[in-house]
């Protein structure tokens, strides 16, 4: 009986050491938040946060206050920020996605003030600090 067990204990421990979950290349399991277009054929970004639309409605500061070029060059900065600290592993629990964003791309005016009050909704809701971003944006 003894040799048995011993015998069952060598053919099974084999198998124990194999990984159930063989890890992907790090490239695989990136994951990206997307521009896409929405039904009109304009660029939108999908925001899943509850409190997103409160913010944008309540606190953010109306789109008017800005321009697209202002807001296309504070985005260019604050996704590249965004993305260094995605890929370091920065702010892992507020950070879970790097952001596709291509600066040469005619996104327009509300996809370029969405992605920008995304930031400003992270700072506010998180205290996340970004140095593209002021103490005044995003508050009214």
């Amino acid at each position: 009986m003894k040799n048995f067990v011993l015998l069952l204990l060598m053919a099974i421990l084999p198998y124990s050491c194999y990984s159930q979950n063989n890890p992907k290349n790090n490239k695989e399991q990136t994951t990206e938040m997307k521009p896409s277009k929405n039904e009109d054929g304009e660029w939108d970004i999908v925001v899943i946060d509850t409190q997103f639309d409160y913010f944008l409605n309540a606190i953010a500061k109306p789109m008017n206050q800005y321009s697209e070029s202002y807001l296309k060059n504070k985005n260019t900065f604050l996704v590249n920020e965004w993305n260094s600290y995605y890929n370091t592993g920065k702010y892992r629990n507020v950070i879970e996605s790097g952001i596709d964003y291509d600066p040469r791309e005619n996104y327009g005016i509300k996809f370029e003030y969405k992605l920008y009050q995304v930031f400003a909704y992270v700072k506010w809701k998180y205290g996340l600090k970004m140095n593209g971003l002021s103490g005044s944006d995003g508050a009214r």
